[in-house]
């Protein structure tokens, strides 16, 4: 079996996600995904032969909308989620993003998810109307259990931060992290 369809297999099995999904998709927002430990965890979860998934500290979905970047616009779709479930909704255009992270205007959310801090975190899920899967990256790294520095990001001091902060390697103890970015 292919990895995208054992994703999607994985995906459709987790009750939370499809939730989640199905609560995204009603927003009607322009190119959207939901992102990072969404999918990511959920490999790793699989891989590591979880039997239960790991909690998610909240649910990143993402956008691109020119029109209005305003954070409010963020705060006001976070609070309709919430008003439907308690899922920890985090929500993010990023056509204003680029400024936070000091980079040229992006594209798309695409465009976005390739300057993410790992290529594992910047894979995306939409409904439309199956599952249709976002990554600037090739979605098959997920499954090579590593943690990997984005070579648009390779500052190592703020990945190696990073890595720790997150706790990674204590949840997922066969994580290698690969550091081929790193140019300091």
């Amino acid at each position: 079996m292919h990895f995208h369809q054992q994703l999607t297999l994985w995906l459709k099995a987790d009750p939370l996600r499809c939730q989640a999904l199905r609560q995204a998709a009603a927003l009607g927002l322009p190119d959207w995904c939901i992102a990072a430990g969404f999918v990511r965890n959920l490999v790793w979860d699989r891989l590591h032969g979880f039997t239960r998934p790991t909690p998610l500290t909240d649910i990143d979905l993402i956008y691109f909308n020119t029109e209005d970047i305003s954070e409010e616009a963020d705060r006001a779709l976070e609070q309709r989620l919430m008003q439907d479930s308690d899922l920890p909704w985090s929500v993010k255009n990023q056509a204003r993003m680029h400024v936070r992270n000091g980079d040229v205007p992006y594209l798309n959310t695409l465009d976005a998810m390739s300057c993410w801090p790992e290529p594992e975190t910047a894979v995306g899920v939409r409904l439309e109307p199956d599952l249709a899967f976002i990554s600037p990256f090739p979605l098959e790294n997920l499954r090579d259990l590593q943690i990997t520095l984005n070579p648009k990001r390779p500052k190592i001091s703020d990945f190696e931060a990073r890595v720790a902060e997150k706790k990674w390697l204590e949840i997922w103890p066969k994580l290698q992290v690969n550091r081929e970015g790193d140019d300091e």
